[in-house]
């Protein structure tokens, strides 16, 4: 149902996104549409924002949320216009975590079979940019959703951690796997076996995340770097961000090979001739996406 009502809001809504008017008419009525996110458009259409909406239970990520991410990221991406997506929460808890009261009492067999959580590889899984804006508590899955971000900005007042260790469980959306990547096995074992919390200032030092700004700025800041995105070729940013990702999946010579490869490909677009061209006229790359 929520696929469907969204599908024609997205119809009924012209391509003249980039008009204000159209794009706050289209903002409107796509939020209308879900219980528990808020989504908009910014900067001409070219920037969506996704706002985690559960303030009673500090955005925990139930089920019904996570489809309605998926139904979300799957309508953006589908938008010529949007080029990156900022997934942002309230300034309390960008996510609090999974929602214990509807797993906890769920069996092995209804884990495996079910394969729960399956379905919150949808932001990892998605083909535009993602931003995570992290204000006040990202724990448990809320810190595994944000690391499946391709960035994530922090508040200054942030917190991160895994402290599933402390419901007799661990993390199953990532967080082992992530975390580790990004910030080494030690740190890493450290939060995940105490259930320790990460400050937004430590979690920049440890490379979790790429910048920490004032928490009433946190959005615009996101915004902003989406904005930054949306300037270069789709298909080179396309191109880059398989590049990145591959260098967690493979060993150092293949991820280079893959790279070169990669590389060599991009000379067989138009926007690599624009942009080389542009370099050496000295003026403003005009992209076509081509």
């Amino acid at each position: 149902m929520i696929r469907n009502l969204f599908s024609r809001s997205v119809a009924a809504a012209p391509s003249a996104l980039r008009s204000s008017s159209a794009a706050q008419q289209w903002r409107f009525c796509s939020s209308a549409n879900f219980e528990h996110i808020k989504t908009r458009l910014e900067a001409d259409g070219r920037v969506a924002v996704i706002e985690l909406h559960r303030p009673k239970a500090l955005n925990a990520l139930c089920d019904q949320l996570m489809t309605e991410i998926g139904v979300a990221l799957k309508t953006f991406e589908k938008d010529k216009t949007c080029a990156a997506i900022v997934l942002t929460g309230s300034a309390k808890a960008f996510a609090a975590g999974a929602d214990i009261k509807e797993m906890q009492h769920r069996s092995f067999q209804e884990c495996h079979q079910g394969n729960m959580l399956g379905h919150w590889n949808c932001v990892a899984e998605c083909r535009k940019p993602t931003i995570a804006a992290v204000n006040g508590y990202a724990l448990g899955g809320g810190c595994e959703l944000a690391m499946m971000c391709d960035i994530i900005y922090a508040g200054d007042k942030a917190k991160f951690g895994q402290p599933e260790i402390k419901l007799g469980t661990i993390p199953g959306a990532g967080g082992t796997q992530r975390l580790t990547r990004a910030i080494g096995k030690s740190k890493a074992m450290e939060m995940i076996l105490t259930g320790n919390m990460m400050s937004a200032a430590d979690a920049e030092k440890a490379g979790l995340v790429s910048k920490v700004v004032a928490q009433d700025e946190l959005v615009d800041a996101a915004i902003k770097c989406g904005v930054s995105i949306s300037q270069q070729s789709k298909i080179a940013v396309s191109m880059a961000r398989d590049a990145v990702n591959s260098a967690f999946e493979l060993p150092l010579a293949e991820g280079c090979r893959l790279e070169k490869r990669i590389f060599f490909s991009t000379f067989a677009t138009n926007d690599q001739k624009e942009g080389m061209t542009a370099f050496a006229e000295k003026r403003d790359a005009k992209f076509t996406d081509s």
